[in-house]
């Protein structure tokens, strides 16, 4: 499936706000309502809308510390490395994990209430697992840019 132009601006308005009516769609977009339904869910049958959800203030539910821990396996086998990603996905306190090209193999995004739980998290969590080789944190001091939109040229 090709992304035309309506396309793309639907697509921008749904990640400025997942919320936004169809009709309100329709009438930024200059179609009826039917249509701008039809592109939506055929959007979203494609895969290229995913999900749509909250995006929570940290500050406000007490999870103010925000760190990237840097990953390094021990063994670097396939298995290995499907192992790591299973038992990762089974820890809450990491919202996002990527698998990386350089001097270190996964990026971990870990956010938590302090440094404390963070201590606890490292210490009893991520400790138990005898993949990780070697593992160093980053804190995040100030979030300078933070967006889920992806540009659409």
């Amino acid at each position: 499936m090709i992304l035309d132009k309506t396309d793309k601006y639907i697509l921008k308005l749904l990640q400025d706000n997942s919320q936004v009516t169809v009709k309100e769609i329709s009438i930024q977009t200059g179609l009826s309502t039917t249509p701008v339904f039809e592109r939506i869910k055929r959007l979203e049958k494609n895969g290229f809308i995913k999900k749509y959800v909250a995006i929570l203030d940290r500050e406000k539910i007490d999870k103010g510390l925000m760190a990237f821990c840097s990953i390094v396996l021990k063994d670097h086998s396939k298995e290995a490395f499907k192992r790591f990603e299973i038992e990762i996905g089974k820890l809450p306190e990491i919202v996002e994990c990527f698998k990386i090209a350089g001097s270190t193999d996964y990026l971990l995004k870990v956010i938590v209430k302090n440094m404390k739980e963070y201590n606890d998290f490292t210490s009893a969590k991520l400790g138990a697992l005898d993949a990780i080789g070697r593992r160093e944190s980053s804190f995040v001091m100030g979030e300078v840019k933070n967006t889920t939109e992806i540009a659409l040229s």
